[in-house]
């Protein structure tokens, strides 16, 4: 049988979620809202419609998503006084944490699955990783 990128991306994918999902909650998140804060941490003063955009959401899940992240402390809404129906989202203090936090997490997940393998390969899985994710006219990472 041959080997199948689908099966072992899920796999990985069940593994990340699993890991991850005890060590979210100690940062006071879920998984879902993961991308929420790397987003905004990457990219501070973003709008909802860009965030949503680029995450590829749905737009009611996107805004309650947002909203529950500002209610929780993680993000806050600097609306605009031109326009008080647009806003731009950052990330709170608590944000912050949450982000570091979440790189940490990512990092500690990485290696437990990558250090049996020698650092070139692990530069060229994840370049390989990339080139598979990465839409054509990327050229460097978002």
């Amino acid at each position: 049988m041959k080997r199948s990128v689908a099966f072992l991306t899920a796999v990985l994918y069940r593994d990340f979620l699993a890991y991850s999902t005890g060590e979210l909650k100690k940062l006071g998140l879920n998984y879902g809202q993961l991308p929420f804060i790397l987003y905004v941490g990457k990219h501070p003063g973003c709008t909802p419609a860009e965030l949503t955009n680029q995450l590829h959401l749905d737009w009611g899940h996107s805004q309650r998503s947002i909203t529950r992240l500002v209610e929780s402390g993680f993000l806050i809404k600097n609306r605009s006084k031109a326009e008080a129906r647009n806003y731009q989202l950052f990330l709170t203090k608590e944000g912050e944490k949450a982000l570091e936090g979440i790189h940490a997490v990512v990092e500690s997940w990485d290696i437990s699955k990558t250090n049996r393998l020698p650092s070139e390969e692990q530069e060229q899985l994840i370049a390989l990783l990339y080139k598979l994710t990465a839409p054509e006219d990327r050229t460097e990472e978002q």
